[in-house]
């Protein structure tokens, strides 16, 4: 047992650069975890909320708050927007075996606006505004293990911290 933060955003994270340390603050949202239990779906921020929170699979675990650390790479007007967004970069073939793993269906207002889209390579979102942080070799790799559909193949907090990205 532990506690899911489940509004984990940068405007939640304070830093005190004398004593090296970061805060998370912001608790009002934050829950007991216990395996097996259905949660409410209705928390975070939209542009942080994991695909979990936007398809609706109540029985979701820590690596929610994993998922919404960084800066939001997809900033959906809408819920479904939002997920719409999050399909055109991670695809719509790993979401439909995501939603077939946890037998979830979609609503029907995604019949007009989900299209099939591929998976795009983290490396095509290098740009010269951002390429001074892709010079670790490992930054494409942490990102990719971040941000997954599926929340039991997310990096755990142990796991993200013990990545070479971190020891590099």
């Amino acid at each position: 047992m532990g506690i899911i933060h489940r509004d984990v955003k940068p405007q939640n994270v304070m830093i005190d650069p004398e004593r090296r340390q970061l805060k998370l603050i912001d608790w009002g949202l934050a829950d007991f975890y216990h395996p097996g239990t259905d949660f409410n779906v209705r928390v975070a921020s939209r542009y942080h909320k994991g695909p979990e929170l936007l398809v609706n699979l109540r029985q979701y675990d820590y690596s929610l708050d994993l998922w919404a650390v960084e800066e939001p790479f997809f900033k959906g007007k809408s819920n479904s927007d939002q997920l719409v967004k999050i399909a055109k970069v991670l695809g719509t073939e790993d979401l439909m075996k995501y939603l077939q793993k946890y037998n979830l269906t979609l609503s029907s207002e995604y019949d007009d606006i989900l299209g099939e889209y591929p998976r795009k390579p983290w490396s095509s979102f290098v740009n010269d505004g951002n390429r001074y942080l892709s010079g670790s070799p490992y930054v494409i790799d942490l990102i990719d293990h971040l941000l997954r559909y599926d929340h039991q193949e997310r990096l755990t907090a142990k796991e993200a911290l013990n990545h070479p990205f971190f020891k590099s």
